[in-house]
């Protein structure tokens, strides 16, 4: 049975990376919401009210997401999903999701100290290079960085949470 897996962490924390390592070694499918919502909804994006906009616009790209992965999964690959689920109650809520389908979701975390990953994404930013999505301002990443929730003791009995060492 293939597998589901998740790679969640705050901001530059090098998920996009540890996921396309993740997908070759396993030969698996590497679905990331970020290169996703850039592509399709950042043409469209306002000028003010930017946050309810965003939210509502990745719920509906979330669902989207699992709709397609259901299809790679039945094709007998495994996903590797990238969905910036930063907060507890929307990585549960998919994960529950990903169970009532039949399938035991994975959750890799991952975490650096916030300097480090501040300079990551300033320079992600820069290079445009191969995990880059879209810019992510200063003020996103300090935002999105504060309400980063790590995975408690009751996520981690509900289902398999694997915590990479900081790279």
């Amino acid at each position: 049975m293939p597998d589901v897996i998740l790679i969640e962490g705050p901001v530059g924390a090098g998920k996009s990376t540890f996921a396309q390592a993740l997908a070759q070694e396993r030969q698996g499918v590497h679905i990331a919401l970020d290169q996703w919502f850039a592509i399709l909804f950042s043409p469209d994006r306002p000028t003010t009210d930017v946050v309810p906009w965003y939210m509502e616009h990745k719920e509906r790209l979330l669902h989207l997401i699992w709709r397609h992965s259901q299809h790679v999964l039945a094709s007998g690959k495994d996903v590797i999903l990238e969905l910036g689920l930063i907060q507890k109650p929307g990585r549960q809520a998919f994960c529950q999701s990903v169970q009532d389908a039949g399938f035991d979701p994975k959750v890799f975390v991952l975490d650096a100290p916030r300097d480090v990953r501040r300079l990551r994404v300033q320079r992600r930013n820069t290079e445009q290079g191969a995990t880059f999505a879209m810019v992510v301002p200063e003020a996103v990443f300090e935002m999105a960085s504060d309400l980063w929730e790590p995975p408690d003791d009751i996520e981690c009995e509900l289902y398999p949470v694997v915590f990479v060492p900081k790279v």
